[in-house]
């Protein structure tokens, strides 16, 4: 429950503010990426922040990843707390080295002598018709690795509250937007909007409690748990919808307490379905909670094939709210609505 005078932001919005809030409270905080400057950020994310900031802290780039992430890892190394953008993640690939082997374990390998704060973000995940090399999730890739921290926001309170955890984190943090979000409005509260608000990393959010069926997702596809957990609701079957915030720490009690409560679990994902996060969390359950499963664990994930630029075969790689309701309505034993079978 919002209350109804809740000023509603964009998810484009919260990001700006949260840099902009965090770059005027410590001198330390840059920006660094290609067009995040003159030309206010490809995606809009910073802008305004070049004419108050100015080019020594609003650095604009040449096309080369490897390069500039390279740079901000050894500002890091000296104190400094740069913001490194991707235009996409699909281009941290060019940067992998840097952000693995010269971030995520200098900390570790220095004996705790070394902190790396520096967070890596842009949007992740699939857009639209911008074919395989433009709309991979890497979740499940930087959530694998020891020394970073993965993070994906859904609404302008996750985007706004855990950008700021993340720039004031002393460790590596790897931020995951979706670009499909960044115009989507959220009701926000006060507390959300004050400069000092951050939120936990770690901590998953009960988006919607239920009883029944327990669905757990994360970035845009909590909006989808949720619009399912909607037609759920009017076939009698109450949905919990837990969004994720954090992949890497994941939030393995929230996760469990939920299946503990509704015996049913659905894992929701846009990446490839093998060693994804959905395979993780089933893990975890398995490990933590089996005896309390009452049916077996649905996962949904994208399609095991790159992502095709046809408009009528990208709808079907990643996951439609429909599978969302089917997957739930099998956890429940309903492979029909009560409607149906009546």
């Amino acid at each position: 429950g919002y209350s109804s005078a809740a000023k509603e932001i964009t998810v484009r919005d919260a990001l700006n503010s949260a840099l902009d809030e965090e770059m005027s409270a410590d001198p330390s905080v840059f920006l660094m990426g290609e067009e995040v400057g003159e030309y206010q950020g490809a995606y809009k994310i910073t802008k305004g922040l070049l004419d108050k900031y100015g080019p020594d802290r609003v650095l604009d780039t040449p096309i080369t990843e490897a390069g500039f992430t390279g740079i901000g890892v050894g500002a890091a190394y000296q104190g400094l707390r740069p913001v490194i953008e991707f235009m996409t993640f699909n281009f941290s690939m060019q940067a992998i080295d840097h952000i693995i082997n010269s971030a995520a374990k200098s900390n570790y390998m220095s004996a705790g002598q070394i902190n790396v704060p520096i967070v890596f973000r842009g949007p992740n995940g699939a857009a639209a018709g911008v074919g395989a090399q433009h709309s991979q999730c890497y979740a499940a890739w930087f959530a694998h690795v020891p020394g970073l921290k993965v993070l994906a926001p859904y609404s302008s309170e996750d985007a706004r509250g855990l950008l700021k955890a993340a720039i004031r984190d002393p460790d590596p943090v790897v931020f995951l937007e979706n670009e499909l979000l960044y115009g989507e409005s959220f009701p926000v509260s006060d507390e959300v909007l004050d400069s000092s608000f951050a939120l936990p990393i770690g901590k998953a959010k009960i988006e919607r409690e239920g009883k029944d069926v327990t669905i757990t997702a994360f970035s845009k596809m909590v909006g989808y748990a949720l619009q399912a957990a909607e037609i759920l609701s009017k076939e009698g079957i109450s949905a919990e919808v837990i969004n994720l915030r954090s992949i890497r720490p994941l939030d393995r009690a929230a996760i469990n307490a939920s299946v503990r409560k509704t015996n049913r679990l659905v894992t929701l994902e846009e990446g490839f379905p093998q060693h994804g996060v959905g395979a993780e969390i089933c893990m975890s359950v398995v490990e933590e909670s089996f005896e309390y499963l009452d049916a077996p664990i649905e996962r949904i994930a994208g399609a095991d094939v790159p992502m095709p630029y046809a408009a009528n075969l990208e709808r079907l790689a990643v996951p439609q709210i429909e599978d969302i309701v089917r997957a739930a309505r099998r956890a429940c034993y309903r492979a029909l609505p009560m409607t149906a079978t009546a």
